[in-house]
């Protein structure tokens, strides 16, 4: 899968932004967005807000789940006391697939890159895999993103970058909707990623 996260401030600005993709089931960690993908991201997440609006206060929990979807693009949030967002744009590959490499010349239908999800069997060793892994440990993440496995995993991402951001943010001289510009933070933020996702 890859994965754009945005940290959306209590204005609507975007505080931070970051690209990655899986690091799960020999994935080198590098996203894999079509260019055309890539652009829509930010737009997407933004028009995410406006359902996340209305589900927070329908739901007492800080982690939305999955709240929107565009094309085969999935957005998670998980909203902090404080009124920050932090969006998740998550699109899975299919099983076996890489990303698609035709241009928008060569084929003027290309976005989605993917067809929608279809419910295939997994190997069996990624059943072995993910019978076998703890309730803490998400060693193999399917591509549904729908998946209880899944929204685990990207539960306990949100939750150790809010842990992250709370640190980030008591530095006095940090403003809650200034852009976060920390190298420790991103490196964080990278981490939980490669150990949840």
């Amino acid at each position: 899968m890859s994965y754009y996260f945005c940290i959306v401030g209590t204005k609507d600005n975007p505080i931070f932004e970051l690209e990655f993709g899986t690091s799960k089931q020999g994935g080198d960690g590098i996203a894999r967005f079509p260019t055309e993908a890539r652009q829509l991201n930010p737009f997407i997440v933004h028009a995410s807000l406006d359902i996340v609006e209305e589900v927070q206060w329908l739901n007492s929990q800080m982690y939305l789940k999955r709240v929107d979807h565009f094309a085969s693009s999935h957005v998670s949030c998980f909203l902090t006391p404080a009124s920050v967002k932090f969006m998740l744009l998550h699109l899975p590959h299919p099983p076996n697939t890489a990303p698609s490499t035709v241009s928008a010349s060569q084929n003027p239908n290309i976005f989605p890159p993917f067809g929608p999800y279809t419910t295939t069997t997994p190997p069996s060793s990624l059943l072995r895999a993910s019978t076998s892994s703890s309730s803490g440990n998400t060693a193999a993440i399917p591509n549904n993103p729908t998946s209880p496995q899944t929204e685990e995993a990207l539960r306990l991402f949100f939750t150790e970058v809010y842990e992250a951001w709370v640190k980030a943010v008591m530095n006095p001289f940090q403003n809650i909707n200034k852009t976060l510009g920390s190298p420790v933070f991103k490196a964080r933020v990278v981490t939980a990623g490669r150990k949840f996702l």
